[in-house]
């Protein structure tokens, strides 16, 4: 039988400062947008555990600020999604937002992955259709004073 509702697990890992209820809240709001019943699992890791994995799976050697992988799944959508914490607080450091702002973007980017969306490599990126649900979503979430990427 499947579940009425999106499940959502999130391991904070070392990381137990995280605001979880605002990731949590991200995730769900983009499952409820798309109208998607699944279960997510978000994993918060260091620059050593996104860079590894990018290595493994993706081939780049570097960190990264997201990875998702689509896990399938019959009438359920399952995934999970590996947020890099620290890159998060550089990139909100770089961009001059709150920690929480930048995780709930990646959280809501990853969980848009896992749904199949995608989006270009290179300047056109932040242009893309991906690119504007996010966005959108990361506002209605947090209101409208949110530091577009």
């Amino acid at each position: 039988m499947l579940p009425q509702q999106p499940e959502v697990l999130i391991n904070t890992g070392l990381f137990r400062s995280a605001p979880i209820d605002l990731i949590e809240r991200a995730i769900r709001m983009t499952l409820d947008e798309d109208g998607t019943i699944a279960e997510i699992s978000l994993a918060l890791l260091a620059d050593s555990e996104m860079q590894e994995l990018n290595l493994r799976h993706l081939g780049k050697d570097s960190t990264t600020d997201v990875i998702s992988f689509s896990l399938g799944g019959e009438g359920l959508v399952v995934g999970d999604v590996y947020v890099g914490f620290e890159q998060a607080i550089r990139q909100a450091d770089e961009l001059g937002i709150e920690v929480g702002e930048e995780l709930a973007r990646l959280a809501i980017h990853g969980t848009l992955h896992v749904l199949g969306y995608d989006h270009p490599e290179g300047p056109e990126r932040s242009k893309s259709p991906m690119f504007q649900v996010q966005e959108q979503l990361l506002r209605n979430l947090l209101g409208s004073e949110v530091n577009d990427t």
